[in-house]
């Protein structure tokens, strides 16, 4: 199954900040125990890559993915620890294309319309919708997903981190 559609099915992904690589593989064991076997750790500290692949080592059941990535360079280094998905804040045509070319699940962030237009041209359905509360929101998504019908959003940005899409 692919990590986006599993993710889907749990509703919820923990976003984890983690200071030191050496935390990760606890962080997974009690995410798995409270029942959620997933969790984007965020690029934004220098121990992300080595906490990827520890905890990928330690527990291969975990869906991890690397969120917070601004280059294709992360994106390299976060696969190659084991991240099964990649999480953008933004649309970055670069890092997708390698993404779609290495068959690594990809989330750019988007905030209007015409960004999600960009990655459904690129075959992507499931987009970041960054930074969600400071975009409107769930009314925000209500009011374009008239027109965006089929894409499914994680809001993210004060709102927690789960898969929504209008009915």
């Amino acid at each position: 199954m692919n990590p986006l559609e599993r993710l889907g099915q749990l509703g919820v992904i923990p976003v984890v900040k983690i200071d030191q690589a050496s935390q990760g593989p606890n962080l997974a064991k009690a995410l798995l125990k409270g029942g959620l076997p997933c969790a984007e750790i965020t690029f934004r500290t220098n121990a992300a890559e080595e906490a990827i692949r520890l905890i990928s080592e330690s527990q291969p059941e975990m869906i991890v993915g690397a969120r917070a990535v601004l280059t294709v360079a992360q994106v390299q280094n976060a696969v190659e620890a084991g991240a099964r998905f990649i999480v953008s804040p933004g649309f970055d045509p670069k890092v997708v294309d390698w993404c779609l070319k290495q068959n690594v699940a990809v989330v750019p962030g988007v905030a209007t319309s015409t960004e999600a237009f960009m990655a459904l041209d690129k075959g992507l359905n499931i987009l970041k919708f960054f930074p969600a509360e400071t975009l409107g929101g769930i009314p925000m998504l209500e009011a374009i997903s008239t027109a965006l019908i089929g894409i499914k959003f994680i809001p993210t940005g004060v709102y927690q981190t789960q898969i929504w899409q209008a009915t």
